[in-house]
């Protein structure tokens, strides 16, 4: 077999069927080798930064990586901010970037660049295949590091691709989480009290964590908080109710005031997005100790489920009662978008997270829904919504998801609508549409930047001309309707909730 057959055998082998793809030249023999290997299923992306939001919604679902297949360095350069957000949320994930012959490489034609240098920035594990004899065993390598939570890019010049004399190579079985010490357990559960918080990220924030923490909570009165976004979040009637670290620095200043005992379980300790003029960036109280029972990548369930039976063995932990919104009618808002879908979110849902300042009553209004998954922004690059639900939906096609889309980011990445439609994606997009980077409107002021001026303004303004998403959703082969009402909105989200694939709901907020 030739290098790129023996590349998606490999792959197949290893667990890896689903690739995202904006392939070009140099992939060419990768396409023509799907269909000696027709267990790969590829998706066509017209963007790279579709392929690689989706390849991290696809993994968030699963828990195993998928593939994408990128084209050169401008092709890798697409589709970074996406493998950053993916990086930030430890998805496991394999890139597969052609590059060219490596008899070409020497002419430094048009579109050469340093590919490994770009994959370094958001890469854990990144290899250039320079024989076809090692193409299997460096695609087992990527296939494994992957599997450790990380994003693993594997360079494949077109030579290696195209010649004879590859083959398939096992990949090695995936390690189990390490797991946490009992002498870490027991120095924990020494601080536990009302004094202390259980900060909550990566498998703690799934079902069996949450469960063992809230049994902490209940039996030792210490309280639960979660990181702010986490990569997936289990939440709903029947699954305790843990609130989230605000983006504000001031809110999680609140928060975490009076806080002695901060118990990392998962997560990093916590730090605000940006600087601020005359503000330290650290959140943790001066005074309090910061303790890690699980760094990101152990087995924070299991440490939390030994804490809940040494700790608070006997006491049952609180989980979050059903109970939806009532229907609001008449103005639209983000209060009455937010009550809409409480309201309607189907049982089993998986909520993509990316509806930014108009997502401030999200959690409230869907607290008691039926139980279903959240996932949000993790890295803070905007245009991750409409990939992630993408790759949700085709990793978990019996289930309905739902994305939250802000208008502003919406733009950078809107050609994921098109593969939704293409592949017939059970995805209802909700786009909160005010018109505004209103984000950034708030941040003018909190970075003490003089604003407020006309042409300051201008750059945060969406307007002049207006965004038709309708016009925008439909072009791309999504059915798609506007809602200036809660009742309108309303009754098309419970229409789109209905309909088997892809559909889109511009739902017009007051402006800015």
């Amino acid at each position: 077999m030739n290098g790129a057959q023996a590349v998606i055998r490999t792959l197949v082998e290893g667990g890896v069927d689903v690739c995202f793809a904006n392939p070009g030249t140099s992939e060419m023999h990768f396409v023509a080798a799907l269909d000696d290997v027709p267990e790969m299923r590829a998706v066509l992306t017209l963007f790279e930064g579709v392929a690689t939001g989706a390849a991290d919604g696809y993994a968030r679902m699963t828990g195993t990586p998928a593939a994408t297949l990128l084209h050169l360095g401008p092709g890798l350069g697409n589709g970074i901010a996406n493998l950053h957000n993916a990086r930030r949320a430890r998805t496991p994930l394999v890139n597969v970037v052609g590059d060219h012959a490596l008899t070409h490489k020497r002419l430094d034609a048009p579109l050469e660049s340093d590919i490994d240098a770009l994959a370094g920035t958001v890469s854990g594990w990144v290899r250039r295949s320079l024989t076809t004899s090692d193409v299997g065993a460096d695609t087992a390598d990527a296939v494994a590091a992957a599997a450790r939570g990380q994003v693993a890019t594997l360079v494949l010049p077109a030579d290696v691709s195209w010649s004879d004399g590859g083959a398939s190579a096992a990949v090695p079985a995936r390690r189990p989480a390490p797991q946490v010490p009992a002498a870490v357990v027991a120095e924990v559960a020494e601080v536990l009290g009302g004094s202390t918080v259980l900060f909550l990220g990566g498998d703690a924030v799934l079902e069996p964590g949450l469960r063992a923490a809230a049994q902490v909570a209940a039996g030792t009165g210490t309280r639960l908080l979660s990181q702010r976004s986490p990569a997936r979040m289990q939440r709903g009637a029947g699954l305790p109710d843990v609130l989230k670290l605000p983006y504000p620095p001031e809110g999680a200043r609140k928060q975490l005031d009076g806080v002695e005992h901060l118990v990392l379980v998962g997560a990093a300790e916590p730090v605000a997005f940006f600087g601020y003029p005359g503000m330290d960036g650290r959140l943790v109280p001066e005074g309090c100790t910061v303790h890690v029972l699980a760094a990101p990548g152990e087995d924070g369930t299991a440490a939390l489920q030994a804490l809940a039976e040494l700790a608070a063995p006997d006491a049952a932990p609180q989980v979050a009662q059903a109970r939806r919104p009532e229907l609001p009618t008449g103005d639209l808002d983000i209060k009455a978008l937010a009550e809409v879908v409480g309201a309607l979110l189907p049982e089993r849902a998986i909520v993509v997270d990316e509806a930014l300042t108009s997502g401030y009553f999200l959690p409230m209004a869907t607290v008691g829904s039926p139980a279903h998954d959240w996932l949000t922004l993790t890295g803070g690059a905007i245009g991750q919504g409409m990939p992630v639900a993408t790759g949700a939906a085709v990793a978990c096609p019996d289930r309905p998801v739902v994305s939250l889309q802000a208008d502003g980011s919406a733009m950078y990445t809107i050609q994921a609508l098109w593969t939704q439609a293409r592949e017939g994606l059970d995805v209802t997009t909700v786009i909160c549409d005010n018109g505004a980077y209103a984000i950034l409107a708030s941040e003018l002021e909190n970075v003490g930047a003089a604003g407020g001026g006309a042409r300051a303004g201008k750059l945060l303004d969406l307007g002049g001309p207006a965004l038709d998403f309708v016009a925008l959703a439909t072009g791309m082969g999504v059915p798609a309707t506007r809602a200036t009402t809660a009742d309108e909105l309303a009754d098309q989200f419970r229409s789109a909730l209905a309909e088997p694939g892809p559909h889109l709901i511009d739902a017009v907020l007051p402006r800015g």
